[in-house]
């Protein structure tokens, strides 16, 4: 199967370079899941842990904080990512890092005991490309091990831009039964899933936008209006996510999928 949309990788390299001075001051969320789908793995001792969009180090870091990495090989597709990523873990001599896309990734076969992703595949085009890639870069014993969003992620942003014009405002994201049939044609097994829904609350509606643009989570699909949104496009998306406020807050809902699955 196909990816069912279409994504600007350039948009998406673009985005989280500009992005690296800022992210860690928004990415709450991002740091809560990375614990928690750290938590969904007995031990990562004495192992070569491969991490896909490590982002500013934060997983890595816990990984070398919590147990005996042997060897950690830091990807991400930005480069200002990748160098953030070396500075916080200059202190740790047994890591590798490398800028390349995870659906081209320039490494040995059978290199890594475990693959670990925290909210990145989603930046993915095809997936079953990139699993097939992770099952060649695994051992024979090897296990993924990611989070990633959900098609509920950002719906309250969504149904309000719906009602301003029909762009595609809001990223879309793959199904748990999409993720596990990626998963099945690249030849994995016990694959296990947890969805876990978040939802955090803002001031106002300005104030997710400038959470989005701080973690450089913008709208990468190749159908976005690429025009300029006018005042009175956006001051009627507001109007519209108005109606979803709850005690004078404004909620928008994250769904989370954990993933794990073994060669």
């Amino acid at each position: 199967m196909r990816a069912t949309f279409s994504i600007d990788k350039d948009k998406v390299r673009h985005s989280f370079s500009s992005a690296v001075s800022t992210y860690d001051s928004f990415a709450s969320l991002q740091r809560k899941v990375g614990l928690e789908l750290l938590n969904k793995s007995e031990s990562f001792a004495e192992k070569i842990i491969l991490d896909i969009g490590c982002g500013t180090g934060f997983l890595a870091q816990e990984l070398f904080l919590k147990s005996l990495v042997k060897q950690m090989i830091a990807v991400d597709v930005a480069l200002p990512m990748v160098q953030a990523t070396k500075n916080k873990l200059e202190s740790e001599g047994a890591v590798q890092y490398i800028c390349a896309d995870a659906e081209k990734l320039p490494l040995l076969e059978g290199i890594a005991d475990q693959i670990i992703s925290n909210l990145a595949l989603q930046w993915c085009q095809n997936l079953t490309t990139v699993f097939k890639g992770f099952k060649r870069i695994l051992k024979q014993d090897g296990q993924i091990l990611f989070s990633t969003f959900g098609p509920a992620t950002l719906q309250e942003l969504k149904t309000s831009w719906a009602e301003v014009d029909c762009y595609t405002h809001v990223n879309n994201f793959y199904s748990v039964d999409k993720l596990i049939l990626f998963l099945e044609q690249a030849d994995f097994r016990g694959v296990h899933t947890e969805v876990k829904r978040y939802q955090s609350k803002y001031r106002t509606v300005i104030e997710l936008m400038r959470e989005l643009k701080g973690i450089g989570a913008h709208n990468v699909l190749s159908g976005r209006n690429r025009g300029m949104t006018s005042k009175a496009q956006m001051l009627k998306m507001v109007n519209a996510y108005e109606k979803h406020k709850v005690n004078n807050f404004i909620p928008a809902t994250y769904e989370i999928i954990f993933v794990s699955a073994n060669i």
